[in-house]
């Protein structure tokens, strides 16, 4: 129950947690709608498929992530201008995001995607996962990708030296093998790698104030993520687009 409680939690707006604390009725509530996902819809194919259906235009970029691209969109709306679209589920790990990677990046048909992903599966939120099975989740959202024409930016776990949901465990160690997998992969591959830990650590850990609880950024957190991310889009979109398989 108490990992249960733990991945609802996280699977919350990261301003809501941030401003107030969850009442027991909300905590009961919320162990509720996550057991009825847990068995209905584990990927929660069901978060944005209202959203996706209203859009129109051409997509630039869609970001798919977890907790953090959540409260990116949740606390800095202003970042998704026209063409950006935030598609994070707190709590999420590469597993569930492969699942809904159709649906929530490929349908929207995007010249990019950036691809944030890791912590969770670090967390063992949906269970044990090793390093391996996490790369194999990430190649192959890359390749899907690519193989519909959208350019890939793969996206550093941002640094953090303890999760709160999983005390002790040894976070620093495992986010900077993954990162550096993915920064590799990136190279061997040509996606794009947007530095995000580089620009957000202080030592192995979050900056203090960039944080509000040593894993998610703040708003002065997100600010200073920004033109990581406008370089990344940038860079991306310079380079030609994957040719793809035939439609």
């Amino acid at each position: 129950m108490k990992r249960l409680l733990a991945l609802i939690l996280t699977s919350l707006s990261t301003v809501g947690l941030a401003q107030t604390q969850p009442t027991a009725e909300q905590k009961a509530q919320w162990e509720r709608e996550a057991e009825v996902r847990l068995h209905q819809d584990w990927p929660w194919l069901g978060r944005y498929q209202e959203a996706n259906a209203k859009v129109s235009g051409p997509v630039q970029v869609v970001f798919i992530g977890d907790s953090i691209t959540q409260g990116w969109f949740d606390m800095m709306p202003g970042f998704f201008t026209p063409g950006r679209y935030g598609r994070g589920i707190g709590g999420q790990t590469t597993p569930q995001m492969l699942l809904r990677f159709r649906q929530d990046v490929i349908d929207l048909h995007p010249k990019v995607v950036q691809i944030m992903a890791g912590t969770n599966d670090i967390a063992g939120n949906t269970g044990p996962m090793t390093p391996e099975q996490t790369e194999a989740n990430l190649t192959t959202m890359a390749e899907l990708a690519r193989a519909h024409g959208i350019r890939v930016i793969l996206a550093s776990i941002p640094p953090a030296d303890h999760f709160p949901w999983r005390p002790g465990l040894d976070t620093a160690t495992k986010i900077a093998a993954l990162n550096a997998w993915m920064k590799g992969y990136a190279a061997r591959t040509g996606a794009t790698y947007a530095d995000y830990w580089s620009a957000l650590h202080d030592g192995q850990a979050l900056k203090a104030a960039w944080t509000y609880d040593g894993v998610h950024p703040n708003a002065a957190g997100y600010a200073v993520m920004a033109p990581v991310a406008e370089t990344a889009i940038r860079t991306a979109m310079a380079k030609p687009a994957p040719r793809g398989i035939a439609q």
